[in-house]
Formats: C-alpha cells, sequence, structure tokens
C-alpha cells in the first residue's frame, strides 16, 4: 500500500511538473507570438503597394515590391537623418553613461549633505511625467545658451535625463567590494583616478546593459528633434524623417515606404544589440555563478 500510494504520489508531481512546464511554454509562446506579430505586419506591409495595403488582403503580399526600400531611402534623405540619428543616439550615450557613472558612484561610496535628498529627486523624475509642458522651457534655456539651432540642444536635454541610468548603475557600484577603493588609495591612488583606472572597466556589463538602453531611447526619440529642428530640417533625426512619409506630394497616404522606412531603421539598434548582448551574457553568468 505504501509503495503504491508513493507511486501515485510520483505520478502526481509528474503530471504536475508536466502541466507546469506546458502552461508556462504556451504563455512565452503567446509573448513572442504577440511581440512579433507587429514586425512581421510591417515587414510584410512594407513590400505592399499603397493600395494592395490600404485595402487590406493576406499577410504575404501578391506582388513584391522590394522597390519601396529605395524610394523610402531616397525620398527622407535617409543617410543624412540616419547620421543625425546616429550621432545623437552615440552623444546621448556616452553622456548618459559618463554623467550616470560618476553621479552614481559619488552616491554609493561617499556621504555628503543632502544626499538623500539628491537621490528622491532622481527617483521622483522616474514617476512623474511632465510630457510637453517643459518643451517651451527647456527651448527657451537652449536659446539663451544659443544651443536651438543644432543638435546639441537635444542632446544636453536627453543626457539630463540619467535617473534610470543612475539607479541601475548603483546596482552593479554595490556588487563592487569597497576593498577594492581602499586598496588603491593605500597605494597612493585618488578617488577620481581609482575611479577610472579601477573601477570603470569592473562596471563594464552595467554599461553595456544602461547604454543599450539610452541608446535606444534616443533612437526613438520624436518630440524634442522635431522642436528643435522645424526651422533646419536637415538636423531632423530619422524618426522626424519618417514621420514626413506620411504625405507624397499628391498628399496621399504613403504608409507603405513608412513601413519600409521603419523597417530600415531597426537594423542599427538590431546591431547595438548585437554589440550590448555580450554585456546581457556576462551578468547572467554572474548571477548564474552567484
Amino acid at each position: 500500500m505504501n509503495v503504491q500510494s508513493l507511486s501515485i504520489e510520483k505520478s502526481s508531481a509528474r503530471l504536475a511538473r508536466t502541466v507546469s512546464r506546458t502552461v508556462m511554454w504556451l504563455f512565452l509562446l503567446a509573448t513572442a507570438l504577440l511581440t512579433l506579430f507587429p514586425v512581421l505586419m510591417t515587414l510584410s506591409g512594407s513590400l505592399k503597394s499603397n493600395s494592395e495595403l490600404m485595402t487590406g488582403g493576406g499577410l504575404l503580399p501578391k506582388v513584391w515590391q522590394f522597390a519601396n526600400y529605395s524610394l523610402a531611402w531616397e525620398q527622407t534623405n535617409f543617410a543624412r537623418f540616419t547620421w543625425n540619428s546616429l550621432f545623437l543616439s552615440i552623444a546621448v550615450t556616452i553622456g548618459t553613461l559618463l554623467v550616470a557613472a560618476m553621479a552614481a558612484y559619488v552616491v554609493d561610496r561617499r556621504q555628503f549633505p543632502g544626499k538623500a535628498l539628491y537621490v528622491g529627486v532622481q527617483a521622483s523624475t522616474m514617476f512623474i511625467s511632465v510630457g510637453a509642458i517643459v518643451l517651451r522651457p527647456q527651448f527657451d534655456l537652449m536659446v539663451k545658451l544659443h544651443l536651438n539651432t543644432s543638435l546639441w540642444g537635444v542632446i544636453l536635454i536627453l543626457v539630463s535625463a540619467h535617473a534610470t541610468t543612475f539607479f541601475i548603475l548603483i546596482g552593479f557600484f554595490k556588487a563592487i567590494p569597497r576593498d577594492l577603493d581602499e586598496a588603491a588609495m593605500i597605494d597612493g591612488s585618488g578617488f577620481t583616478r581609482t575611479f577610472y583606472k579601477i573601477i570603470l572597466p569592473l562596471l563594464a556589463p552595467g554599461l553595456g546593459i544602461s547604454g543599450l538602453f539610452a541608446f535606444r531611447h534616443a533612437w526613438n526619440e520624436y518630440i524634442l528633434p522635431l522642436v528643435f529642428t522645424m526651422t533646419n530640417p536637415q538636423l531632423q533625426t530619422l524618426t522626424v524623417g519618417l514621420a514626413n512619409l506620411r504625405y507624397g506630394s499628391s498628399a496621399a497616404m504613403q504608409t507603405h515606404l513608412m513601413m519600409a522606412g521603419a523597417c530600415l531603421s531597426i537594423l542599427p539598434m538590431l546591431l547595438v544589440y548585437m554589440v550590448a548582448n555580450k554585456s546581457f551574457m556576462q551578468v547572467t553568468a554572474g548571477s548564474i555563478k552567484g
């Protein structure tokens, strides 16, 4: 009887594990489909004619319109806008990582008056979204600094919004032993040199992850580049340029070209993810090891 009961319990446990795994895999599969479906629809729409796209139809195009990509490239000055987006995103990423890393290091390693207030202000910027309310003050400030006619005004504003990166890096700093700082200072290294020469190289996984988020945020930014480049179309970023594809010279919607441009604009983000993927793997390996 005991043997039979034990066998039944094992069968029940095995059945429960099978059911839980099946539910988990079904959930992951549904999540993957919901995530990939808009991408597949965009890719499919970029290869359709505008009339076929507007009238509906199947997922696959009846006639594959590969010329949509060349038209989108030519009509949006794609090369120029891509360069503007790359310049903006790279500058914002470097600035954000530098400012946030220095701030996080000081907050984690030093005690100073107003520390709690500073951390509280940083946290509040993550949960309070003022949206378009601050656009006018930001623009007026950049006008006084004579930065309203270049992308540097947008870069400074985006770098100032570094709270998320700040808190991510604080978590990584807490994992770095303070004994390294003390040993470096005993050897005669100052606070700044210790940060740049010893601590910062150990922060590579955190910088990789934070850099990916900062790059993505800057690459997808639309409102600020739109406001700051209204009088200088040559400085428009890719997100602003793609929006201009909405209507052609005949005032007809060119949704197929917008989708083709959107597919092209995804490529740099994929490249950045492939570069930063090593940082994700290091963090995963470290967490498993720990």
